[in-house]
C-alpha cells in the first residue's frame, strides 16, 4: 500500500493499472492528488505481483490467466479494506476513487451502493461491463482516448448512453491524439499525448472538487 499527501476529509483511493503501485508513474500521479489536497491510498491490487512495465517482451505472461488471477472476487475485497482503513486508521470521512485501466472499471464497482465510495473518475477504463455502470449511485467521469482500441466510438457511445439513463451527475470527455494508457503512460514527448495526460488529472481534480 502506498499513501501520499496530508490528512483530509475527502480522500482519494487510487487504482492502478495492471502494472501496479510498484509502477513509477502510478506513484508519481498519486503523488499528484496528494499535493492538489487529497490524502490518498493506492493499495497493492495484485499482492505484489503486478504485470511487468514491459508487458510485451515478459516471456511466458498469459493476461487470460493474470486478469482470471485478478477477477473482481480477489479484488473487491482488496479494495474494501483499503476503504476501511482510510476511514478507521487514516480518518477519511468521505472516499472518492480514480481509476486507470484495470483499475477504471473499480471505480465503477466501488460507485455501486454501500461499496464504499461517493464519486469517481475513471481514465481509459477497460473490461467495463454494463451492469456496473447501470449501478452507480455517485458522480462518475471518464477520460477517454480516441486512440483506445479496447473502447472503440461505438463503446465509447454505449457508456455514454448507459450514464445518462442513470440520472446521475457524469461527464465523459475524449482526448485527440491519444491511446489507451494515456492517463498514466503518456509518452509526454508527444504534445498530444502530455496534454491529454495533464488535462486528465486536472479533469479529476475538478471533479472532485465540485462533487465530493
Amino acid at each position: 500500500m502506498y499513501v501520499t499527501g496530508n490528512a483530509s476529509d475527502t480522500g482519494v483511493l487510487y487504482l492502478t493499472d495492471v502494472f501496479g503501485i510498484q509502477l513509477l508513474e502510478n506513484k508519481l500521479l498519486a503523488d499528484s492528488f496528494g499535493r492538489a489536497g487529497y490524502l490518498t491510498v493506492a493499495p497493492d491490487m495484485f499482492n505484489g505481483t503486478p504485470a511487468a512495465a514491459d508487458i510485451n517482451g515478459q516471456p511466458g505472461f498469459d493476461p487470460t490467466k493474470f486478469l482470471a488471477d485478478h477477477s473482481p472476487n480477489v479484488t473487491d475485497p482488496i479494495l474494501a479494506t483499503a476503504i476501511d482503513f482510510m476511514r478507521t486508521t487514516l480518518g477519511v470521512k468521505k472516499v472518492v476513487a480514480t481509476g486507470y485501466c484495470f483499475g477504471g472499471r473499480y471505480t465503477f464497482r466501488l460507485l455501486a451502493e454501500g461499496k464504499g465510495a461517493a464519486v469517481g473518475f475513471a481514465a481509459h477504463p477497460s473490461l467495463l461491463e454494463d451492469a456496473e455502470i447501470s449501478a452507480i449511485t455517485g458522480p462518475a467521469s471518464i477520460a477517454a482516448a480516441d486512440g483506445d482500441t479496447m473502447t472503440p466510438a461505438d463503446r465509447r457511445s454505449k457508456i455514454e448512453a448507459l450514464l445518462l439513463d442513470t440520472g446521475i451527475p457524469y461527464s465523459l470527455a475524449l482526448y485527440g491524439g491519444t491511446q489507451h494508457g494515456f492517463g498514466v503512460r503518456a509518452n509526454i514527448s508527444d504534445p498530444k499525448q502530455k496534454f491529454g495526460k495533464e488535462e486528465a488529472f486536472f479533469q479529476a481534480i475538478r471533479w472532485f472538487n465540485a462533487w465530493a
